[in-house]
């Protein structure tokens, strides 16, 4: 017996360990470890009183052992026995039956034995730590159970081990999960226990039982039919992370809601949450006004639409990851005592959660892309600088363009044609009218400025296209609950989606794109307005005069189910088909490297797993929005997906003749050399007037030299930084295949455990902190986002101790003048050509890759 007085003043924990190879039969060197732990924030009694209960106790267990023989329960949620033998580390058969037999009594003994005379203010019960280790074994505590299944009543619920330090749960009502629901987990994971098990457990629990399984650092305990997620320290001490929402008088924690007509229903699950708890990630919220990164106190739609890619997925300062594997539209609701998920319509109640030590944003990251995927590296040319606008309307254009960059000796990495490049929607191929020489112009752009080339890709179908009658007639449209299958306007027409969730329909879609695009040498794609449900956004008739009018959301059917229930993976699905076209067209296996990118307005987790990237979506070309941005990408990357960027200068709103609107596309492309990837785009205001002959043929221009002299010299400038910084991009998405590391990183990932101010400024969403963001571990970056400024206020963060020793200050990337090892805010001159940042380290190891 072991006792300790942790806090002597004001908490007291008693841990009681039994050795008890005297419960059990003889077999090799069985040891048995019960773990009995209980605080309290008053001083309950004395030592003397626990010892006595302690003798007590060990009398009754001699007892039992004579008595008790058979029994339905399960012990292993109280205790693991060990048997030592040779060479290995097994469960002993025998030992776990006879501690199965004796389970119910011991347990409610136990209970009643040690029992607080009077309610503690915050406990945790009888949690079992039983180590599945032996001395020179990997500290990793593997799994101690396949599983657990909670019966209750009509609901069941499966807890497993899934990826290191992770558990996965799913509930669901009147029959068990098919195992074949959708889902963006990878099964096996690619790191750690777990996967290929299906429903698989050992531990059955019945109505208001107990269980407790452990998986590496997680610990899941589920008692009297309420579940649990704990911590385990280095010290073996635990740490409560979450639990299933409870009070007094409250709704059910796992709450369905059933429709007679249909075997889907309606989830509602709540989890405790502390008030001065922080989350973050949760997808990519919409523009404009929203600049949180913790999203306390918020409400989350789970819906699609135009620079809204929000995400079931966030983490919390207290060390966890949660994760909700459900494409469901639907909300999280970050309240004050409890965060609550809702899924509008499903089958299965299907989450992640994992573990990892406060702060430690690096190992939640590495953790969750080990179970949904990580990003292949992408080619080095996307590195570059992207050249775009809406839009360049025929092919004339295009070799225009890359004649200039040539001339005026500007990098350009990719340049892209955008929409309605095609004759009509879901045709999927160039107007031959405008573009007569597909293959001969991108040869020309390839032999003028070694530029690949982009092409949009929409998913709305007219019934004018060519394709329309060969989809119709297969069934590779979506549908509609209504049976037209109409889901919005655009240009005059009604159009239709192609289903890209439907197989058929993905291999349809490539060959197209091949015929079209791939073989003529344009090897990569913009997925636009693929937002599912509408095209694009959160209203009907899109690109219409009549907008706003209240039309209910078209009522989207799939192949893989509802706009309700599997919407949100409809962007994913068209990330997958242009995948699986590289794949099966090259041979090459592409999960960790890429030839070739997409990119994509929306998307679902996992879908960093693609060759693909997100930008978020069409925004205003304001200064705030820019601001806006950081907080964008920041909580996307927390989300998991760090393939990601935006509109340099915005998309809408931007009049290239104004000096306003050319300081501000300066400002936002000065911010863009840091970003993962650094694309200009933007549907630009000018003094000329469109091109009648086309729709949306606008002429105002968007390259580097449209924003006047002066403005040319200082893009040109920021762009030859972009490439001299490309070593160091290329290597932190290196980092990012490897581990899951985030790119663009906010201030709490890497300063949280040692600067109060950045803990308590991204708690309060201030602009001061969250509006300057890490590239990489080496870089740190504040964009100007005022119009008229020549300088900036900065805070540089206080660096570790670990840092400090490296030799590593705040330097000016300017000036290289050294700002210290931080902790104070510091004013410094922030002219056009000078955006304010800071580098640790050495600038020749961060030039060339070198980390």
């Amino acid at each position: 017996m072991h006792l300790c007085d942790r806090t002597p003043a004001m908490s007291v924990a008693y841990r009681m360990r039994v050795h008890a190879s005297f419960l059990l039969p003889p077999c090799h060197n069985v040891h048995v470890r019960l773990r009995f732990q209980s605080f309290s924030s008053q001083k309950r009694g004395s030592v003397s009183m626990y010892a006595n209960r302690w003798t007590t106790f060990r009398r009754y267990v001699r007892s039992a052992r004579k008595k008790y023989i058979m029994g339905p329960a399960s012990v292993r949620d109280h205790a693991v026995c060990l048997c030592n033998t040779t060479s290995s580390l097994d469960l002993c058969d025998t030992c776990i039956m006879k501690l199965e037999q004796m389970q119910d009594v011991l347990t409610s003994y136990t209970v009643m034995l040690f029992k607080w005379p009077f309610r503690p203010v915050a406990a945790t019960a009888a949690l079992v730590i039983a180590s599945a280790t032996t001395p020179g074994a990997s500290e990793y505590f593997q799994p101690n159970s396949t599983g657990v299944k909670l019966q209750n009543g009509y609901e069941r619920v499966y807890i497993q081990p899934f990826g290191n330090h992770g558990m996965r749960v799913r509930a669901s009502i009147m029959r068990d999960p098919t195992g074949n629901e959708w889902s963006a987990l990878l099964d096996p994971p690619i790191e750690g226990p777990g996967g290929n098990s299906g429903l698989n457990h050992d531990i059955s629990v019945p109505y208001q039982g107990n269980a407790t399984i452990r998986n590496g650092n997680i610990i899941a305990s589920v008692h009297l039919g309420v579940l649990s997620f704990f911590r385990v320290e280095s010290n073996e001490s635990t740490t409560s992370l979450t639990k299933e929402y409870t009070d007094t008088k409250a709704i059910a924690p796992r709450f369905y809601t059933q429709d007679f007509r249909s075997s889907n229903f309606e989830s509602q699950f709540d989890f405790s949450s502390d008030p001065d708890e922080q989350f973050y990630g949760a997808g990519q919220q919409a523009c404009c006004l929203d600049h949180s990164v913790n999203k306390k106190g918020q409400v989350i739609d789970l819906i699609n639409f135009n620079s809204h890619v929000t995400l079931p997925v966030y983490m919390s300062n207290k060390g966890y990851l949660q994760y909700f594997n459900m494409p469901s539209q639907g909300r999280i609701e970050f309240g004050t005592f409890r965060t609550r998920h809702v899924a509008s319509e499903t089958t299965v109640v299907d989450y992640y959660i994992t573990t990892a030590s406060p702060g430690d944003y690096d190992a939640l990251q590495k953790q969750f892309t080990g179970v949904t995927g990580r990003q292949p590296t992408p080619p080095d040319f996307i590195l570059g600088y992207q050249q775009s606008k809406l839009r360049y309307f025929n092919q004339t254009q295009i070799l225009d363009l890359a004649q200039r960059f040539h001339d005026e000796e500007v990098n350009v990495s990719l340049i892209v044609v955008d929409f309605f490049a095609w004759k009509f929607q879901g045709d999927w191929s160039f107007n031959p009218e405008f573009w007569p020489d597909p293959a001969g112009m991108a040869a020309t752009v390839k032999k003028l400025t070694g530029a690949e080339m982009m092409v949009s890709l929409w998913p709305s179908m007219e019934d004018l296209s060519v394709n329309y009658l060969p989809t119709q007639e297969q069934g590779l449209l979506a549908t509609t609950r209504d049976g037209t299958g109409i889901s919005d306007s655009f240009a005059g027409v009604y159009t239709r989606l192609i289903d890209s969730t439907n197989p058929a329909a993905r291999e349809f879609l490539w060959k197209r794109l091949n015929e079209s695009y791939y073989s003529a040498g344009i090897h990569n794609f913009w997925i636009d307005q693929a937002d599912g449900g509408t095209l694009g956004e959160a209203f009907e008739n899109n690109g219409q005069v009549i907008t706003q009018i209240p039309y209910a959301r078209a009522f989207s059917q799939y192949f893989i189910g509802t706009q309700e229930a599997a919407g949100k993976m409809y962007p994913w699905f068209h990330q997958q088909a242009i995948d699986e076209g590289f794949a099966n067209l090259t041979g090459k296996v592409i999960s960790t490297q890429c030839d070739h990118m997409s990119l994509t307005r929306s998307t679902f987790v996992g879908g960093q797993r693609f060759c693909s990237y997100l930008w978020s979506g069409d925004t205003d070309s304001r200064f705030d929005v820019l601001l806006q941005q950081i907080t964008v990408g920041v909580s996307v990357a927390a989300s998991g997906i760090s393939s990601w960027t935006l509109d340099i200068g915005g998309f809408e709103g931007l009049n290239v003749d104004t000096d306003e609107g050319r300081e501000l596309f300066v400002r936002w492309l000065s911010m863009g050399v840091f970003l993962p990837y650094m694309r200009v785009h933007g549907d630009r205001s000018c003094n000329i007037p469109p091109d009648p002959r086309q729709m949306f043929a606008n002429l105002c221009p968007n390259e580097p030299w449209s924003y006047g002299e002066a403005n040319f010299l200082i893009i040109k400038k920021y762009i030859a930084l972009r490439y001299q910084l490309k070593p160091y991009v290329k290597r932190l998405f290196e980092m990012l295949q490897q581990s899951g590391k985030t790119i663009m990183r906010p201030l709490y990932y890497d300063f949280s455990l040692l600067d109060p101010v950045v803990v308590n400024g991204t708690q309060a969403n201030d602009p001061t902190i969250i509006h300057q963001f890490m590239m990489g571990p080496r870089i740190l970056i504040a964009p100007v986002g005022e119009l008229g400024v020549t300088s900036k206020e900065v805070y540089l963060p206080i660096l570790s101790e670990t840092a400090k020793s490296q030799g590593f200050a705040w330097t000016h990337w300017w000036t290289d003048k050294n700002f210290g090892n931080g902790g104070e805010r510091i004013t410094v001159d922030a002219p056009l050509d000078e955006i304010p940042v800071f580098y640790l380290g050495s600038k020749s190891d961060i030039l060339s890759g070198s980390l």
